[in-house]
């Protein structure tokens, strides 16, 4: 799996999360997706690599622009209840 960290500009309030949001999940295949424009950010766990360009022109496509992406493994966090 994949974390995927987009700096994007132009997110303004919630309802920019939420159309950044609602856009990324109808048009990649991802598991979860979450964005603040707060921090100026979208963050999006897939099972593979997400397209670059694709992403780039999607975002584009609605209004924003991404400023830099960053891609890294991610393994989900196991919680247990035992300390070793």
């Amino acid at each position: 799996m994949y974390k995927t960290i987009m700096d994007v500009e132009g997110m303004m309030c919630g309802n920019c999360e939420k159309h950044m949001n609602e856009m990324i999940q109808e048009k990649f295949d991802v598991k979860e997706v979450t964005s603040s424009h707060k921090k100026a950010e979208t963050q999006i766990i897939s099972e593979e690599k997400l397209d670059e360009d694709k992403l780039k022109a999607e975002v584009d496509e609605i209004g924003y622009k991404v400023i830099e992406i960053e891609v890294e493994p991610y393994e989900k966090k196991k919680i247990s209840l035992f300390h070793k």
